[in-house]
């Protein structure tokens, strides 16, 4: 079996903070990341979908975190096609926005020199956490918008090729790239390509609603849990997160997990559940249920 990594998708979520789960003693962001560290091999950071990296910032994260811990980063809201305010962009480059008419802005509304500058600084950004060894992949999550298509698959290609030699893994929110009809298309598209699949366990019978199908596509394979709440459209994101797996609903996946990790070089595993201490707990009890699984059949995982 493959190395196995499972943490959660932030750590300083005010919920987290509130429930009690840091000890005392994390009063502030940096011991908060060291205790944190201290507990689980693997975070994700989602903040970089919302704004661009501060270098510091990243270096700091290598500072205060053990010699083999890993960051997977979430992709600039801009990079993949969703909505973004003007006023996420660094404000020396806001001025690309003005002829827009509308909240929001995408990524075809603006002059490809600008796209271009906000990859640049982007991934800049990440370098510290690169060059430490501290960089597992950058997350590539696509609307919902997003169908499959060659446009598309073309785009997927362009992010790879923009970003190496730093890693990306995909994660779909449009069934079509998982349909029945399609799944086996898109699982050797991403192979063909050494594209990292992200496997999904998430609320069902939605139109963003992908199917738990599990898959190594690549090296790397990535798994993240999002709960499975019955307000998943809500815009409460604490209604839409707040979801605490059971036990039996993690056991359930304990096999599975093990059985990913042995078709993969390294496997991933984040509980984005985040509300209270939902995830860190999940997650937890999840790395404990993975150790003590039983060896995996020799079944096939596209289901």
């Amino acid at each position: 079996m493959g190395e196995l990594l499972v943490g959660t998708a932030s750590w300083t979520d005010r919920t987290l903070i509130a429930s009690g789960w840091y000890p005392p003693e994390a009063n502030t962001p940096a011991k908060r990341l060291e205790f944190y560290a201290g507990t689980f091999p693997l975070a994700e950071v989602d903040a970089t979908y919302y704004g661009l990296p501060a270098e510091r910032t990243a270096a700091l994260w290598v500072q205060r975190t053990p010699e083999h811990f890993t960051f997977n980063v979430k992709a600039f809201s801009l990079f993949t096609q969703h909505p973004t305010k003007p006023s996420a962009l660094p404000k020396d480059l806001r001025s690309a926005t003005e002829h827009i008419d509308r909240k929001n802005v995408y990524l075809r509304d603006l002059d490809p020199h600008v796209v271009d500058e906000l990859w640049q600084r982007f991934l800049g950004a990440l370098a510290p956490l690169y060059e430490a060894g501290k960089l597992g992949a950058i997350l590539l999550q696509f609307p919902q918008w997003f169908p499959i298509g060659r446009t598309n698959k073309q785009y997927l290609l362009e992010c790879r090729d923009r970003v190496a030699p730093m890693p990306v893994c995909v994660e779909f929110r449009n069934y079509t790239w998982m349909q029945e009809r399609n799944r086996e298309e898109t699982l050797e598209f991403l192979s063909s390509h050494g594209l990292p699949y992200v496997v999904v366990d998430m609320p069902q019978g939605h139109t963003s609603s992908i199917p738990p199908v599990v898959a190594a596509t690549a090296d790397l394979a990535v798994v993240r849990f999002h709960g499975r709440s019955e307000r998943w459209t809500s815009r409460d994101i604490e209604e839409r997160f707040g979801y605490k797996y059971s036990h039996r609903e993690l056991a359930e996946w304990a096999p599975r997990l093990r059985e990913l990790a042995d078709s993969a070089t390294t496997t991933h595993v984040v509980m984005n559940n985040c509300y209270r201490d939902y995830a860190q707990t999940n997650a937890a009890d999840l790395a404990e249920l993975v150790r003590t699984a039983p060896p995996p059949s020799r079944s096939t995982s596209r289901q």
